[in-house]
């Protein structure tokens, strides 16, 4: 069983018959969203509020309400219909222990280094096997330890790997991108690789960086499939081990890309936007020249603005 209640969400679910199904597809019908999953026979989201309505193996369907004000519109089809308390449930560990995809990214704050967004597969069966490991959020992992686990989480888990670098980072950003909407596209696609590998898994979730309504304001290209039953979770990898992995495996993934960069470079490239930042760009400059500077920073960043004053 999974348990990822937000206080400002309402999820209401309870059993339909067959009659019923037809009528609140027929409802929402315009407001339908696509979704494969094998026991979704149905999705949509009408005002902010996500209705799903899922079919077992044997034939029996329930309907699920999720969003604020989940409650009045669940009472639409059922007068009785109750919120699911979060109080009631007591947690123990992880929030979920069945199949799932999760999502996290790393280097958003990076001026130098890329964007790396990484959804990772993790099976009920195989929670031991990440306790083992010591998986838990990258930030409490040194380097050092993530070097060492990744290597072998990876031949044992399924992961989505996508990074951005720099250069075509701010290309999108030229072309009116905003760092959220890059985010959501990419945690998009990683989720997307992933669930049309594992269509049945049923608990997805993002760590979450920006509201659910935002988020899926910037999934605006229509040949691009989306994935929307996803349960947003700020610190989401203290909660769900799938999130837990994507964030080291992003980690590691970032480190890599880190190390291309000194060996191409032959210099030692530093994490963050601080004041030793600056410093660095200074003799980057002075050894590569500007344009090619233009080439692993991020120049929307106020960071950008002092380099090109102290250079002025």
């Amino acid at each position: 069983m999974c348990y990822h209640f937000d206080m400002d969400k309402e999820n209401v679910s309870f059993a339909i018959d067959k009659k019923q199904v037809d009528e609140i597809i027929g409802y929402y019908l315009a407001y339908q969203k696509l979704n494969n999953g094998t026991y979704v026979i149905f999705q949509a989201n009408y005002s902010g509020i996500s209705i799903t309505i899922f079919e077992d193996k044997k034939g029996k369907n329930k309907v699920v309400f999720s969003g604020p004000n989940a409650l009045k519109e669940a009472k639409k089809w059922q007068e009785d219909a109750e919120v699911k308390k979060a109080e009631s449930i007591i947690r123990k560990g992880w929030l979920c222990k069945e199949n799932q995809i999760g999502s996290d990214e790393v280097g958003v704050g990076d001026f130098l280094l890329p964007v790396t967004v990484v959804a990772a597969f993790v099976r009920g069966r195989d929670l031991k096997m990440l306790d083992e490991f010591g998986v838990k959020d990258s930030k409490k992992l040194t380097d050092e330890k993530i070097r060492e686990i990744a290597p072998l989480l990876l031949k044992k888990f399924f992961v989505s790997r996508l990074t951005l670098d720099n250069e075509h980072y701010n290309e999108l950003i030229a072309q009116g991108e905003n760092l959220n909407s890059i985010k959501a596209k990419m945690h998009n696609r990683a989720l997307l690789n992933l669930f049309k590998k594992f269509p049945d898994t049923r608990n997805i979730f993002v760590d979450q960086f920006v509201a659910e309504s935002k988020y899926f304001s910037y999934l605006n290209d229509p040949n691009e499939q989306k994935v929307i039953n996803i349960v947003f979770k700020t610190k989401g990898e203290s909660y769900y081990p799938c999130v837990a992995l994507a964030s080291v495996i992003a980690r590691y993934a970032f480190l890599l890309e880190k190390d291309k960069l000194e060996k191409k470079y032959q210099m030692k490239f530093p994490f963050g936007a601080g004041s030793n930042v600056q410093t660095f760009c200074g003799k980057f400059i002075k050894k590569y020249g500007l344009d090619e500077f233009n080439k692993i920073a991020k120049v929307h960043f106020a960071n950008y603005k002092e380099v090109m004053t102290s250079l002025s």
